[in-house]
């Protein structure tokens, strides 16, 4: 499939701001089944001082610094990507949750940070049950991804605003209700906790699928702005991506840009600004199907 995708996210203060210093990982890599085909970052003032580097968890990242008073600020990312649905690897999901913790023991230094808890993925309580319940030593780690999956989609309810990036991962155990980040962050716990190494992806995502295919796409469940959903690490040192607000394994209609141990390290734009004003801040994604290469 080939995609064109907008994202727009604007700043508007009460005030004049005097600077703003911005981080951006908006530059989706070139991965199995992702093919990037055009990418630009524009930013509103425009500064002299842009650069990038690579981040930690293997990021592009921008930097943008605005040293001169202003009172709106927008970073606009457009893209065109073709994506297509990579196999899985079958023969590693087959292996059991124990055969498979045993082999990536092995790498235990590279992927220690994905089996650590954070401030947003803590672990034990809840998670440590659905860890013992629904990631079982002796069955196929494959069945207990999918399991754990369905779990998160049919015990969760999806609603937009019901938590915010402070709302704690207990009060959404509790609640059982929340918005792609949250269940995201749940079966990383749950993973995490059952000593699996995985870690979280900020995306985009077609929810709403051409009507006129011949095989139109299942319409998935997202937001205006990005999306997210986790990758677990499999013996080979594969990636395998699930949406448990889908309750699907990802394909073509996730674009994958960002990753890191949770919504914090994996956030498209975050940064601050000096001033004594309030800010506003809204983001908006737009991501529509073509049909041929621009």
């Amino acid at each position: 499939m080939l995609f064109e995708v907008s994202h727009i996210t604007s700043y508007r203060y009460s005030d004049p701001a005097m600077e703003a210093y911005l981080e951006v990982r908006l530059t989706p890599p070139t991965r199995p089944g992702q093919e990037i085909l055009i990418h630009r970052i524009e930013f509103t003032p425009p500064a002299a001082a842009v650069s990038d580097y690579v981040d930690y968890f293997g990021n592009m990242t921008t930097v943008y610094s605005m040293t001169l008073r202003h009172q709106h600020m927008r970073v606009s990312n457009h893209l065109t990507v073709r994506t297509s649905r990579a196999p899985l690897p079958a023969g590693a999901l087959a292996l059991t949750v124990a055969e498979a913790r045993q082999i990536l023991r092995s790498a235990r230094t590279t992927v220690f940070d994905y089996i650590q808890p954070t401030q947003s993925v803590p672990l034990g309580g809840a998670a440590d049950a659905w860890a013992q319940s629904l990631v079982r030593e002796n069955d196929p780690l494959g069945d207990c991804l999918e399991r754990l999956n369905s779990r998160i989609h049919s015990e969760f309810k999806y609603r937009s605003g019901a938590t915010d990036n402070e709302t704690p991962l207990a009060t959404v155990w509790k609640t059982r209700e929340g918005v792609c980040q949250d269940f995201a962050h749940i079966m990383l716990s749950v993973l995490r906790s059952a000593g699996l190494p995985c870690r979280y992806v900020c995306g985009y995502i077609e929810s709403e699928p051409l009507e006129k295919e011949h095989t139109p796409s299942r319409r998935l469940v997202g937001a205006l702005s990005t999306h997210a959903w986790i990758e677990a690490l499999v013996p080979g040192m594969d990636w395998v991506a699930l949406d448990p607000t889908n309750n699907q394994w990802c394909g073509e209609q996730h674009i994958a840009v960002s990753v890191g141990r949770d919504s914090l390290d994996a956030a498209p734009v975050r940064g601050t600004f000096k001033g004594s004003a309030s800010q506003i801040m809204k983001a908006h994604v737009t991501m529509r199907r073509i049909q041929k290469k621009p």
